[in-house]
């Protein structure tokens, strides 16, 4: 029975690409929250510093999770190996990429060959990506094609929702702190994905459909993917002063290590449900 619960909810899932459900969905929530926390206490033993430059320096691991994740749904790679770039594994598989970056970058500084491993460490996630991004772009010139007009659509209103959002909050809402730049991330990380899900559900010829419970629910109650909007908003508003207010306690660190696990959460499938758009897949 436990064997069929596991594939059921975990296994089957991966292999067949069903939607997620509420069981794992939960998992995978604990799971973050887990990591976030051992992952912490590791960085804080290694006397590695978690703060603005470091989190800067992530991001293009979090734009590369994305571009190999499209590149395991256009059916490039035909083995098992596919696995290792879905969800969940794919976090397990970009984890241990970062870390062994983090490692060479780290070493390079000490040696004397680069003065800050943070330049180091994000331009080897720099190169990752844009071999990745070169091998999309092949696929999509040779197999299926580039659609230019889809990218700029989706980055518009991604960027326009950001604005609107950045200015209520910090003009009619007077939060001064709104416009710290990891905020503004954080908005147009999890916009982005609101803009990505509305367009391919509601205006994409393809007509996407949503896999996350939560969203498919509503999705399927109001019957238009801009229900989104709404959505991301009733989380990032009372989720950003939450934030804030634990900043305010002192606890630098893992404030900085819990905003970044958010624009994850919200940018990775952002950047992914985009770039599947823009290439037909």
């Amino acid at each position: 029975m436990i064997r069929e619960f596991i594939y059921k909810y975990y296994i089957d899932p991966i292999r067949y690409g069903g939607a997620y459900t509420i069981v794992d969905t939960l998992t995978y929530a604990v799971i973050l929250i887990v990591s976030l926390y051992l992952i912490y206490r590791w960085l804080n033993r290694t006397g590695i510093s978690i703060d603005r430059s470091f989190i800067y320096s992530l991001l293009p691991f979090v734009v590369l999770g994305s571009l190999l994740r499209v590149i395991q749904d256009t059916g490039m790679i035909t083995s098992d190996l596919q696995f290792l770039l879905i969800t969940p594994l794919i976090f397990f598989t970009i984890f241990f990429f970062t870390i062994a970056c983090l490692f060479i970058a780290r070493l390079a500084e000490q040696h004397g060959l680069i003065r800050d491993y943070h330049t180091g460490f994000a331009g080897l996630g720099v190169v990752a990506c844009l071999v990745s991004g070169a091998v999309l772009g092949w696929y999509g010139l040779t197999v299926t094609r580039i659609d230019f007009g889809v990218l700029l659509t989706i980055l518009l209103m991604a960027a326009t929702a950001t604005t609107l959002v950045w200015a209520f909050l910090r003009y009619v809402l007077r939060w001064e702190f709104a416009s710290d730049p990891i905020y503004v991330m954080l908005l147009l990380g999890h916009l982005l994905d609101a803009s990505a899900t509305s367009f391919g559900i509601d205006l994409h010829p393809l007509h996407y459909v949503e896999q996350h419970v939560v969203g498919s629910s509503l999705i399927a109650a109001t019957g238009t993917g801009f229900v989104m909007f709404p959505l991301k908003l009733a989380v990032l508003i009372p989720g950003i002063y939450v934030l804030e207010l634990y900043r305010k306690e002192g606890a630098s660190a893992f404030w900085h290590l819990v905003v970044f696990a958010m624009i994850v959460v919200g940018m990775a499938p952002g950047l992914r449900d985009m770039l599947r758009m823009v290439l037909y897949v």
